[in-house]
């Protein structure tokens, strides 16, 4: 026993002072390259020390340190955190061809079926096809608007079910809900799967889509220590097992369904039949002269982006926005004159509605700067090159910190103020689709999110119906807590518990 504790520690000797040489030869190789600004490193976890629970946090302390521009290295893996719009311009406008492919962790790998579906697939033959598809098929505006229907009849089920808990004086849990009411919107979207307040089948799917977004954001040490690399030390690997293997078993039954369905519906030849996103995979899937082979994985790991992207961070923005509101009740009812001055109250809020309620989108766009829905937007270099005059090597993992660009005091007047007007001035034309970058919160460039035209109608739509519709009572002194737990989004560490005071007797709205 002695005799092997001797070579342990003969083996981690070696290993530090092997670590301590490379870095030196390292620093030597690197004197004549200009690189980002660095905090001191440790040997083997490089700055894994400096590394909070919630990386956005961390890193932006680090970038009022050391600027706007920093480099970090993560056990063996290198990174940039950007978190300045002139700098992001320079990396995803001006290099933005060294830098088209996602940053894909081991469990973000492991929950895309390797990368086939869209969202973190390689920049290539096949990501053009799906970003093709995205624009023009599945998330482009002719589908999302044959699929308006079925999102009308969600937010009324919505509002009916906040309106049944008011009466009794009960608290719902926001954040909770309302992941019920995206996932459900999204089921219908996909896969027409109808998901009810207590069906085992919806709450299997939520569950999925909190564990996914969970372990997708979670800081994985296999994934930056080399010689960690095979092993599972925190028990990552047996939770996406589960996951992969309860969604797989799903997916199986619904295409099997909709493979059905869609041939009794060639047999008597009906028309008018309103197609969801999984008839139009199907479509490609079966499609022989298709210019992509087109796999059941690749259905199966685009549905789940669909849901993972979809149903967590527009639930979360929400929710986000439903605590700005309350804490700030004078913009929470300037949002709700200008909502009755459209409806007159007479009848629900609709998507149509949106272009006539520009304060409404400034809640929005301002919930986004501060609380965006993703608050690291990643991608890596496919080739060395210089940015900004820096060296950046390729397979460096590139981030830029859009929580931290929405607190840049340069670009915002008191950014932690929750002030929706800066978005209504004239001299001010941020949008949301990353044409600017000071403010990109769907990114921005050729992986810009392609949800964002289904995002930007099913949050403020919502968020709309619920200030419409209640008052909204918490305990206390009616002021709710910012706090942040770490995830691939941004949901909030603790429930927003509040009682929805119904403003109309009963609900006399329709859609």
């Amino acid at each position: 026993m002695a005799e092997m504790q001797y070579y342990i520690q003969l083996f981690f000797f070696w290993l530090l002072s092997a670590t301590a040489v490379l870095a030196l030869l390292t620093r030597n190789k690197n004197k004549n390259s200009l690189t980002p600004p660095s905090p001191p490193s440790l040997p083997i976890i490089g700055h894994l020390h400096l590394i909070s629970k919630i990386p956005h946090q961390c890193f932006h302390e680090l970038s009022i340190h050391y600027g706007p521009i920093i480099q970090l290295f993560l056990g063996s893996k290198r990174y940039v955190i950007i978190s300045s719009p002139e700098i992001v311009k320079e990396f995803l406008k001006t290099n933005e061809a060294y830098f088209s492919n996602r940053f894909r962790s081991a469990a973000v790998h492991y929950l895309s079926y390797g990368s086939k579906g869209f969202l973190f697939a390689p920049y290539g033959d096949y990501w053009k096809f799906m970003k093709k598809m995205c624009m023009s098929e599945l998330l482009g505006g002719r589908t999302l608007d044959q699929l308006l229907p079925l999102r009308q009849q969600e937010t009324l089920r919505f509002m009916r079910l906040l309106q049944k808990k008011g009466e009794a004086g009960e608290a719902v849990d926001v954040g909770g809900e309302l992941l019920t009411l995206t996932n459900s919107i999204i089921s219908r979207m996909t896969m027409r799967k109808v998901c009810t307040e207590n069906d085992s089948d919806s709450e299997e799917i939520r569950k999925m889509v909190r564990d996914a977004a969970e372990l997708a954001g979670k800081f994985n040490i296999s994934d930056h220590i080399w010689f960690c690399k095979n092993l599972d030390l925190q028990g990552m690997n047996k939770r996406l097992k589960g996951i992969m293997e309860r969604f797989d078993t799903m997916m199986d039954m619904v295409i099997r369904e909709h493979q059905e369905e869609r041939k009794k519906t060639k047999e008597k030849s009906e028309g008018g039949h309103v197609r969801d996103l999984l008839d139009i995979l199907l479509e490609v899937h079966e499609n022989e002269k298709s210019e992509i082979k087109f796999s059941r994985e690749n259905i199966k790991a685009f549905i789940l982006d669909i849901f993972t992207a979809g149903t967590d961070t527009s639930a979360i923005t929400i929710e986000w926005a439903m605590v700005e509101l309350i804490n700030n009740p004078h913009v929470m009812q300037k949002a709700r004159e200008e909502i009755d001055s459209i409806t007159q109250k007479s009848r629900l809020i609709q998507e149509s509605d949106l272009p006539k309620l520009p304060y409404l989108q400034a809640i929005v766009k301002e919930t986004l700067r501060i609380h965006p829905a993703v608050p690291i937007l990643g991608r890596e270099s496919s080739e060395s090159g210089v940015v900004c005059g820096y060296e950046i090597p390729a397979n460096t993992i590139l981030f830029v910190n859009l929580w931290s660009m929405g607190r840049n005091p340069r670009v915002w007047e008191n950014p932690l103020e929750f002030k929706p007007e800066r978005f209504m001035s004239e001299d001010i034309k941020f949008d949301v689709r990353g044409q600017n970058f000071e403010f990109m919160p769907f990114g921005t460039g050729r992986r810009a999110c392609p949800g964002t035209s289904s995002a930007l109608q099913v949050v403020p739509t919502n968020l709309a119906a619920m200030i419409q519709c209640f008052e909204w009572k918490v305990d206390g002194d009616g002021k709710v807590n910012m706090e942040e737990k770490a995830a691939l989004s941004l949901p909030r560490a603790h429930p927003l518990m509040c009682v929805p005071i119904p403003r109309f007797n009963g609900f006399p709205f329709g859609v």
